[in-house]
C-alpha cells in the first residue's frame, strides 16, 4: 500500500512540475522590448471580393466571395486573374465564385469584368507595433491581438506573411468616441524584417530575418502577473518617424490575463489624445522589467487602455 501511495505521489509531483514549467521558463527568459511601428502583410489563400458589386447583367458579386476558377482555370492570386483577363480571347469569361459554402457561375463579357477588377484582392495589410524579439531564437511577437479581416469578419486564411518597418508621417488624434490612428508608410525598400508564421488570439508570431541592431534595447526579464503592481510604468511606442519613445502611464488594474492602464504623459496626450489604432503591441515596462503589451483602447476614454501580461501573450492562446 505504501509503495502504491509513493507511486501516486510521484505522478502528482511530476504533473505539478509540468504545469509549472511554462511559468518557470517565462520567468528565466529575457526578451528585447521593441515598440517599433511595423507594416503587416498577409498573402491570402484565395482572391476575395472586397465590396458588393452589381454587374451589368443584374448579377451580384458580394463582399467575401472568393474566386475559384475563371474559364475553368484555378485562381489563387490576383496576378492569375489579371493574366487570364489579359489573355482571354473569347467574348465571355466564366467566373466560378464561392459564397458562404455554395458555388455558382457568373458569365461576364471581358469589358464587364474590367471595371470590377479593382474590387479583387489577394492580400490584407495594416499597421501595428512590434512587441518583442527573443535574442536566442530570433522569434518575435507583435500586435497583442489577432488580425481580423474586415471583409470576411474572421481571421484570414493566409499562405505567407511579412512584416516591414513603417514610418509614422502624421497622427490623427483620438477623441472620445472616435479612435485616432497613425498615418504611415511601409518601408518595403528596407527589406522584410520577418516572416509571419501564426496569427493567434494574442498576436502575430514568426521569425525575425534581420540582424539584431546595436540600437535595440537590452533584453529585459519578464514579469509574472503577480509581480505587476498598480502604479507607474512606461509605454514604448512610435508616434513620429521610426523613433521609439518611452511615455509615462499608470497601471490601474491587474489580473492574471489582463491589465488596464491610463496615459499620464502630457506629451503623448497632447500629440495623440491617448491611445491610437496601430499602438496595439506596444510594450509596457515597469521597474526595468517587461510587464506586458497594449491590446485595446477604451473608445469613450482614449487615454485609457487595456493590455495583456507578457506571460499570457507568450502562450499565444488563452488557457
Amino acid at each position: 500500500m505504501k509503495k502504491q501511495m509513493r507511486y501516486v505521489m510521484q505522478i502528482v509531483t511530476l504533473l505539478f512540475a509540468i504545469l509549472l514549467l511554462p511559468f518557470s521558463v517565462f520567468a528565466e527568459k529575457s526578451l528585447i522590448p521593441m515598440g517599433h511601428s511595423i507594416g503587416v502583410e498577409l498573402q491570402l489563400q484565395s482572391v476575395y471580393i472586397t465590396n458588393d458589386v452589381l454587374l451589368k447583367n443584374g448579377a451580384w458579386l458580394k463582399a467575401g466571395d472568393t474566386i475559384q476558377t475563371m474559364n475553368s482555370q484555378e485562381i489563387h492570386t490576383l496576378q492569375e486573374v489579371r493574366s487570364l483577363y489579359t489573355s482571354a480571347s473569347g467574348k465571355m469569361i466564366d467566373v466560378k465564385i464561392k459564397r458562404q459554402q455554395k458555388t455558382q457561375h457568373i458569365k461576364l463579357k471581358k469589358e464587364e469584368l474590367e471595371p470590377v477588377l479593382s474590387f479583387f484582392r489577394d492580400q490584407t495589410d495594416g499597421i501595428g507595433t512590434l512587441t518583442f524579439i527573443d535574442p536566442e531564437t530570433k522569434e518575435y511577437g507583435a500586435l497583442g491581438h489577432q488580425i481580423i479581416d474586415s471583409v470576411v469578419a474572421a481571421p484570414p486564411k493566409f499562405k505567407s506573411g511579412s512584416i516591414f518597418y513603417a514610418s509614422i508621417e502624421q497622427i490623427k488624434k483620438s477623441v472620445p468616441g472616435e479612435p485616432g490612428y497613425k498615418i504611415s508608410s511601409i518601408e518595403h525598400n528596407a527589406g522584410q524584417l520577418g516572416s509571419i508564421a501564426e496569427n493567434n488570439v494574442y498576436g502575430i508570431f514568426g521569425k525575425w530575418s534581420n540582424a539584431l541592431e546595436q540600437g535595440f534595447p537590452k533584453p529585459m526579464e519578464i514579469m509574472q502577473p503577480s509581480e505587476i503592481k498598480v502604479g507607474k510604468a512606461q509605454l514604448l511606442t512610435t508616434i513620429e518617424g521610426k523613433k521609439v519613445e518611452a511615455f509615462d502611464v499608470k497601471i490601474t488594474k491587474i489580473d492574471d490575463k489582463s491589465l488596464q492602464f491610463e496615459v499620464t504623459d502630457a506629451q503623448l496626450k497632447k500629440k495623440t489624445g491617448g491611445i491610437l489604432q496601430g499602438m496595439s503591441g506596444s510594450p509596457i515596462i515597469q521597474n526595468g522589467r517587461f510587464a506586458g503589451a497594449v491590446t485595446h483602447m477604451f473608445i469613450e476614454s482614449p487615454e485609457k487602455g487595456a493590455a495583456i501580461p507578457l506571460t499570457e501573450m507568450l502562450k499565444k492562446q488563452p488557457s
